[in-house]
């Protein structure tokens, strides 16, 4: 099987022009195995080329936002609106996720938690 052609980020969020975009099929590169369904991007993903360099600069200044300053030549409230803007698209990611029903039947069968405490977590009662 030839090597299919790989295609930039950068491109493909140019090419999308901000619009919603689901991914149908993912392939593992190093296995060939292809799976298909309808993914949604992680909301990072989904913000525009630019502001994803923005975002990065951002992570690579350790959130120095002075440094940010000197790298775009702009501001201090300009630097501070983009982030707030940025940060308005994103959603929070949950980090208190409740375990799958797999999850808890799995601790279940291994003895690390009770019947009733597996009934509350399936219930979502911790």
């Amino acid at each position: 099987m030839a090597e299919e052609k790989k295609q930039d980020w950068q491109a493909l969020t140019e090419l999308t022009q901000g619009r919603p975009m689901t991914v149908e099929r993912v392939r593992l590169a190093d296995s060939g195995i292809a799976i298909e369904g309808a993914f949604e991007l992680p909301r990072l993903a989904q913000l525009s080329a630019e502001d994803q360099i923005f975002v990065a600069a951002f992570l690579r200044s350790h959130g120095s936002i002075k440094e940010m300053e000197q790298v775009f030549g702009v501001s201090y409230p300009t630097v501070k609106a983009r982030l707030n803007r940025i940060a308005g698209m994103l959603e929070l990611v949950e980090i208190n996720v409740p375990p799958s029903r797999s999850e808890v039947l799995e601790r279940l069968g291994r003895g690390e938690i009770t019947a009733d405490q597996a009934v509350a977590e399936l219930e979502g009662r911790r």
